[in-house]
């Protein structure tokens, strides 16, 4: 069907990828492809990772992608998966730390993240494994390496 991806970045250009590749990297997951569905991507900077980390998970500290699925109301008819936050500079540190490029991590995380907007978790053993199954066959659809 189609996907829309909204972009917005506030954590400056330096590294963030454009909106039209994390709307390829929404669009490559399998679960999208008979459906309209409609994303908003907002990428911050550490300090507005942290306070988005506080205030809905009550950790304080920035992390790399928070996913916020809407919930519509009884009747509405929406596209609307939700909202990713991703933290550009914790993107940037991880791609570091585990040689990957950044690029790749993006897309890693975007997938992560929509997956969680999907209704897939990880926090049992077997969700883990499944989710982390799918995110796999999805990167290497576009040509990125298991991020495992």
């Amino acid at each position: 069907m189609s996907v829309s991806v909204y972009l917005r970045n506030e954590a400056g250009r330096r590294g963030v990828p454009l909106r039209r590749s994390f709307a390829g990297w929404v669009d490559a997951i399998p679960q999208l492809r008979k459906r309209r569905a409609d994303v908003n991507i907002l990428v911050v900077d550490a300090k507005e990772g942290r306070r988005y980390n506080r205030q809905f998970r009550d950790k304080d500290y920035a992390t790399n992608v928070l996913s916020f699925p809407y919930e519509s109301l009884p009747g509405e008819k929406t596209a609307l998966l939700g909202d990713l936050v991703i933290c550009a500079p914790v993107v940037a540190r991880e791609a570091g730390e585990q040689g990957k490029r950044a690029r790749d991590h993006y897309a890693h995380l975007t997938i992560h993240g929509v997956l969680h907007l999907l209704g897939y978790d990880h926090q049992v053993e077997a969700e883990a494994e499944r989710m982390e199954a799918l995110e796999r066959r999805v990167l290497a659809g576009i040509g990125i390496a298991d991020p495992y």
